[in-house]
């Protein structure tokens, strides 16, 4: 596991060339900026929200699960015996919330067992400092990882069972390329599992991510791929934003991906995504949509709120808020995993730069931009909300909105 210690001694230890710009880096495509941004012509996108008291605890947080998925769904695509393939959040053996929430991973099984679902799936390839995964050999266990941080109890307790991409081989995946990846050279390699399930539900965490600038829903797709995709995601990181957005345009997903639900009764506020500053907001929240995107605006909007309402000062200042040195941290990470994910001893040199985050609002979100880019502008966003303070409601729609 990388700490901010171990960032600091790998500076002083002289890598500091590692994170020098490549030349010649293909050019990107830069998402729109904020003052070009236009609203969809499409029909409005729902956003349920369910409040947490802090405290409240497990039988709290499957309440509000329930809620907020029976308000964003009818469920009417399940019939009975269905199978359904939750992706999680399983970046490390790290609890909640550097992972999806456990409590809520069990709610969500015993709702969908209870709606009529037969076969329920709970699965992920964690991160690279974990699972190496090549052709030829394989270190780590996603499964382990989940077992450690609760994730694999939480699914088994209701009826669920685990599935480690990674265990399926490197050839228990098959290509699929994005309807909209004009930054992808080549087509994402995707786990076989997903052509066996009928429908996918993706639950995520709310964090900062100090690579991504957050990690949401739509980052969360990088646990579907094999190495081989994440190597190209990180080397070509002139354009690391835009192929995240990019690749839940994928087919497979976008055929079968029914909800987007996260607990975030806890956030990930500082540094990620394995660790940084917990908070835990007087009333949490439960956020679902039928929209990785209209989610994504919500959860993003909740980050920052937390951010600034539930995080102390003192907590929020760090070596990322350094623009020097934080553009060396991030690219010196970056370049590490290059080397992690079997590019080659040149590759962590040859990687392209990968530009720092520095996020005050949702529309700052190099993601969501090029997410609103290929999906005909920003969502109208219609919430529906149970038990969430009306000075938390408004400040989320005020957040979500285009001025």
């Amino acid at each position: 596991m990388i700490t901010r210690r171990g960032f600091h001694q790998l500076t002083a230890a002289g890598l500091v060339s590692l994170a020098l710009p490549r030349r010649g880096a293909r050019a990107a495509t830069s998402p729109r900026t904020a003052a070009d941004l236009q609203y969809s012509d499409a029909p409005a996108r729902g956003v349920a929200l369910a409040g947490v008291p802090k405290g409240a605890g497990a039988e709290g947080t499957g309440q509000a699960v329930r809620r907020a998925a029976e308000e964003a769904t009818d469920f009417s695509w399940l019939s009975r015996g269905d199978s359904v393939l939750i992706k999680v959040v399983c970046n490390s053996g790290n609890d909640y919330p550097a992972t999806t929430d456990p409590v809520a991973l069990n709610a969500m099984v015993a709702l969908l067992k209870e709606k009529g679902a037969g076969r329920v799936m709970v699965g992920d390839m964690s991160g690279v400092q974990f699972v190496r995964f090549s052709k030829d050999r394989l270190s780590g266990s996603s499964r382990t990882l989940m077992t450690g941080n609760g994730l694999a109890r939480g699914a088994a307790e209701a009826g669920a069972e685990v599935v480690a991409f990674e265990e399926a081989g490197w050839d228990g995946f098959f290509e699929d390329t994005p309807a909209e990846g004009e930054n992808w050279r080549r087509p994402l390699m995707m786990p076989n599992v997903l052509l066996e399930s009928d429908h996918v539900i993706l639950m995520p965490r709310c964090s900062r991510h100090l690579l991504a600038g957050s990690t949401l829903g739509l980052k969360a797709a990088v646990g579907w791929w094999r190495h081989d995709s994440r190597l190209e995601y990180h080397h070509d990181a002139a354009t690391f934003s835009q192929k995240t957005a990019e690749s839940n345009t994928a087919p497979s997903l976008l055929a079968k991906q029914r909800l987007v639900l996260t607990s975030a009764t806890k956030v990930l506020t500082t540094f990620g995504p394995d660790q940084g500053f917990i908070a835990e907001p007087d009333t949490g929240l439960v956020m679902a949509s039928t929209s990785v995107v209209a989610h994504d605006m919500a959860s993003l909007a909740w980050l920052l709120e937390s951010q600034q309402t539930a995080t102390p000062v003192d907590q929020r200042t760090s070596v990322m808020d350094d623009p020097n040195q934080s553009e060396l941290v991030v690219n010196l990470v970056n370049r590490f995993i290059n080397l992690w994910l079997d590019g080659g001893l040149s590759s962590p040199f040859t990687a392209q730069t990968l530009e720092r985050y520095d996020m005050d609002r949702i529309w700052d979100d190099r993601v969501l931009a090029r997410a609103f880019e290929i999906s005909g502008g920003v969502p109208h966003l219609e919430y529906a909300a149970v038990d969430v303070p009306e000075a938390v409601q408004q400040r989320l729609v005020a957040s979500t909105a285009l001025r």
